[in-house]
């Protein structure tokens, strides 16, 4: 009766042991969230000057002014990085580093005297470079719309220091990309007064700098 006593419970054990094991697991996997779709990633690009412009422009009266001439005085050493996100837009920036002495006059009207002049005034007197190197911008927001087949309206708001002095601006673009490169050309104008920029009639007289002073660019971008 003892043997028996004692065999019931292993038996019975067993039987609860193999019963359990033999239940069928959970199949977690079939309650898992399906992965969720692969963000947009953003794209970074490194902006190449050598086939850039980024140009002050001026007409008659303008930023410079010499003999009734239009002047164009260019960025020839600028480097930076710019962010999109394809069709979101956002995150996205604009970081840009122009080096104050590689702004020259390049209009085909001035003989290469006449450039030279200009050229040196604007070293000494109005941009002053070994003072203020760089002239920097970098974004704060971006904002725009898509307008289809890689095309971007976009608004640049930051801050441009320019002759040691920073102010907040914005710059409208016009922005496209194109397999790997990046292509923003747009215009903006700023108040050379803003900027604590002097004006003058030094030297030769070549150099006359009113306040309100407009750029151009047409800017390229390669991915990284």
């Amino acid at each position: 009766m003892k043997i028996r006593t004692r065999i019931f419970p292993a038996i019975l054990f067993t039987a609860l042991a193999l019963g359990i094991l033999a239940t069928p697991r959970a199949n977690f996997h079939s309650h898992a969230r399906p992965p969720a779709s692969q963000a947009i990633s953003t794209h970074r690009f490194q902006l190449d000057s050598s086939q850039s412009k980024f140009i002050a422009h001026a007409l008659r009266g303008g930023l410079l002014w010499f003999k009734g001439h239009d002047h164009l005085v260019a960025a020839r050493e600028f480097s930076g990085e710019a962010e999109l996100t394809p069709d979101k837009i956002t995150p996205a920036s604009l970081q840009l580093t122009v080096k104050t002495d590689s702004m020259v006059e390049t209009s085909d009207v001035f003989t290469e005297l006449q450039k030279q002049i200009i050229n040196r005034e604007l070293r000494e007197i109005v941009l002053e470079p070994e003072k203020y190197p760089e002239i920097v911008f970098k974004s704060t927001e971006v904002k725009g719309k898509p307008l289809g087949n890689g095309q971007y309206d976009l608004k640049i708001r930051g801050d441009l220091t320019l002759h040691g002095v920073t102010r907040q601006i914005v710059i409208p673009a016009k922005v496209t990309l194109a397999g790997n490169n990046l292509r923003a050309v747009g215009e903006f104008s700023i108040d050379r007064s803003d900027f604590k920029v002097k004006a003058t009639s030094a030297f030769h007289g070549m150099v006359r700098v009113r306040n309100k002073v407009k750029f151009e660019f047409d800017i390229l971008g390669r991915r990284m």
